[in-house]
């Protein structure tokens, strides 16, 4: 199936707004499925590293709701599907009150990352890595620095939104604090394998390896699944949810994180993107094992 999915990689291209990223080989593809067994099945270059880029909002969304609850995160941000672009300004604009539709969206992951707890961006990073090396089990993880500065750089867009944001009392603080923050947590860098097994815990109501420790509570881990279907794929999650049926959120980096629910656990990377954002190679792949297997949801 890798096989198969990589003849679409030049139907794409890596994403160029962020310099650093240009440097990615679009016909690279690599999978993996953790079901909870000691190891991972990986085909494909599943050793190359990539960062997490939009799939860090998932974890970033569980991370602010365990630490603010479920009220305090969605008086600010939306539960809604958004048929915009990821990145787009326009509906904060004419939306009354002024929040972002979803956590999803830059400007609801904005939201979010000003939610999480920490005393210094440092901080705020230190303990969403802590929660990622326990979901994965490795405590190598960090952040891509070279990734990280090169997206602060070009960070004008988020900038904005954010400024937006506090102007109409969504986020207060210093915005270049929330933005040090935030585009580190974009530059998380980990393998297919370590996604893989972020799924696995997504997928499994939250419980680690041996199904028994809860990393992320239950409910919690159902919250973030629900808006991986409903909005993880940006403004193509519905033509996803219908071709693919697996919840997912994708990166521009590439990659995809997949959550079959209590089954299995999918990281996926491929850098070649279709028009949307989302990994055309690795949209192939989740197809054809969903109908290979009957992994869809519905």
């Amino acid at each position: 199936m890798v096989i198969e999915a990589k003849k679409h990689t030049n139907k794409g291209k890596v994403a160029d707004y962020i310099p650093a990223l240009k440097e990615a080989n679009p016909s690279v593809l690599a999978l993996s499925i953790f079901d909870g067994a000691e190891f991972c099945f990986t085909a494909g270059d599943s050793q190359e590293l990539f960062t997490l880029q939009s799939i860090s909002k998932v974890l970033a969304l569980a991370l602010a709701i365990i630490d603010c609850g479920e009220d305090e995160v969605f008086s600010k941000v939306g539960m809604e599907p958004t048929g915009d672009p990821f990145n787009s300004i326009s509906r904060l604009e004419t939306q009354v009150p002024n929040k972002p539709l979803n956590p999803m969206i830059n400007a609801g992951a904005l939201v979010v990352s000003y939610l999480i707890k920490g005393d210094s961006p440092e901080h705020k990073l230190e303990r969403l890595l802590e929660l990622i090396r326990k979901m994965t089990g490795n405590d190598t993880i960090s952040y891509n620095k070279e990734v990280a500065s090169s997206e602060y750089l070009s960070a004008d867009l988020n900038r904005a939104l954010a400024y937006f944001l506090k102007q109409h009392h969504i986020i207060e603080g210093e915005i270049e604090d929330l933005l040090q923050y935030y585009t580190k947590q974009c530059a998380i860098e980990l393998t297919c394998h370590d996604l893989a097994k972020i799924g696995f815990v997504i997928a499994n109501e939250g419980k680690g390896f041996d199904r028994n420790e809860i990393i992320i509570p239950v409910k919690v881990a159902r919250l973030v699944k629900t808006f991986m279907v409903t909005c993880g794929m940006y403004n193509a999650s519905g033509e996803f949810a219908i071709k693919v049926g697996i919840p997912a959120k994708s990166g521009v980096s590439g990659g995809i994180l997949g959550a079959v629910p209590n089954r299995l656990g999918i990281g996926i990377y491929g850098p070649s993107l279709d028009e949307k954002g989302n990994s055309v190679a690795g949209m192939k792949l989740l197809e054809l094992l969903s109908d290979s297997f009957e992994l869809s949801i519905f």
